[in-house]
């Protein structure tokens, strides 16, 4: 399975973004195509080779066809004057103050030149923008006035960065994206409205809104890392936050920023091929291979709840995606008798599953714990009994003094099978026995 991998321990922003997925091979000509069918004239897009404390990568800039020496305005730009860049002297007479209806009559001048995907991609990346921006501004979403975003130079970013994952997406099968997290600046930053702390509101809302992860820089007075624009396309394309256990990196690229913050500033994407599902489907396992993905361990103990009260929360965190649940008694202080609850969770179904355990028990916090979990490759075939088909699965693994092979009748398959025929139980499990499994 091949996901695409972001590494933001620079930030992100949108012509960074735009840069790596055209260093992994996106189309240039399919990006090209989608600008013209924008209609605006003289607006083009160049690309160039450079370096960032000498890691060579690529920087991705929007002209002006009139003025081709110059950008329409500092690019990395979301809501901000200022982001990644030095001060441009520029004048904004190309900034008009948009809507987001009118945003999006711009972008569906190249509907038919984009996929219906990658258009309706570039949409949600402006809703996502707004809707921070909506909170930010205590307004309708409707009522926003896009500023710098809504400059054409960032109408640009957004559908390149839209277009470009697209043509990767189809071409290299990707099934997603994965962002552990992304480094933000500190200090402030020059916006429309003054002075900001960083990060600011529309950075705060997006990742609130769409659980990013971020981690401050420990440079002090760094900036702004994290543009609403970048932070945005990210929210839109994640699907993961958690990279696999196992992973091989089969092409990277290097999007350049272009101010100088004191450090490297790029954003490294990479394509990478999960190796954990692909040993998974090329065994015919059902459940998790020998190395399975980030697991945890949460625990937290309760003596302040009814016996049906604790049913109910198992079941309803089991519903939240936890691989098991569990209650162990223990003597808790003051000598009151109490339970341990201990439930096992992936990493993509941590949050809803702590959710689950907040909401519906008494606890008031827990632990969590990163655990490593060795299971067997599991595979299911049938036997044929006497009385009907039963589901047997087949457990294997390479032990260190040889293969280890454990098979075990399906329960639901032997009491389904027991009731239809009205026999016991065991008589379907000798049945089972008898027919070589």
């Amino acid at each position: 399975m091949k996901q695409l991998y972001i590494d933001g321990a620079c930030g992100i922003s949108g012509d960074m973004f735009a840069a790596a997925l055209l260093e992994l091979g996106a189309s240039r000509s399919r990006l090209d195509s989608a600008i013209r069918a924008l209609g605006l004239e003289g607006v083009h897009i160049h690309t160039e080779r450079g370096q960032s404390y000498s890691i060579s990568g690529l920087r991705f800039q929007v002209h002006d066809h009139d003025h081709s020496a110059d950008l329409i305005e500092p690019h990395e730009e979301g809501y901000h004057e200022h982001h990644h860049h030095d001060a441009h002297s520029h004048p904004h007479h190309h900034h008009e103050h948009r809507h987001l209806s009118e945003v999006c009559a711009i972008l569906d001048r190249a509907a038919d030149v984009v996929s219906p995907e990658a258009l309706a991609l570039s949409k949600r990346i402006f809703a996502i923008i707004a809707e921070a921006e909506a909170r930010a501004h205590g307004v309708d979403k409707s009522e926003v006035h896009f500023h710098e975003v809504g400059a054409i130079d960032s109408i640009v970013d957004i559908l390149a960065a839209a277009v470009l994952y697209d043509d990767l997406s189809v071409k290299e099968g990707l099934s997603g994206l994965v962002l552990p997290s992304l480094t933000e600046g500190s200090g402030f930053v020059q916006t429309q409205h003054g002075l900001l702390p960083v990060p600011v509101p529309a950075v705060v809302h997006i990742a609130e809104a769409h659980g990013i992860v971020l981690t401050q820089a420990a440079v002090p007075n760094l900036g702004e890392q994290v543009t609403p624009t970048g932070i945005a396309i990210a929210a839109a394309l994640r699907s993961s936050e958690a990279l696999p256990r196992r992973y091989r990196i089969l092409r990277s690229g290097v999007g350049l920023g272009t101010r100088d913050p004191g450090h490297a500033n790029f954003l490294r994407a990479a394509i990478i091929d999960d190796l954990q599902e692909q040993a998974a489907s090329t065994s015919g396992a059902t459940g998790d291979s020998p190395m399975d993905r980030e697991v945890f361990l949460l625990e937290c103990n309760i003596d302040d709840a009814t016996p049906e009260a604790m049913g109910y929360a198992v079941r309803k965190i089991a519903e939240a995606g936890a691989r098991d649940v569990h209650m162990l008694p223990c003597m808790m202080k003051k000598q009151r008798p109490g339970v341990l609850l201990r439930v096992l969770t992936d990493a993509e179904q941590a949050s809803q599953v702590e959710d689950a355990i907040l909401r519906y028990t008494p606890t008031l916090g827990l632990l969590k714990i990163p655990v490593d979990r060795l299971c067997m490759a599991r595979s299911l075939y049938q036997v044929e009994t006497s009385y009907g088909p039963v589901t047997v699965k087949r457990a294997t693994f390479e032990g260190a003094n040889g293969p280890i092979v454990k098979e075990k009748p399906e329960y639901e398959d032997l009491v389904a099978l027991a009731e239809k025929v009205g026999v016991p139980l065991s008589v379907i499990l000798a049945a089972v026995t008898r027919s070589g499994s």
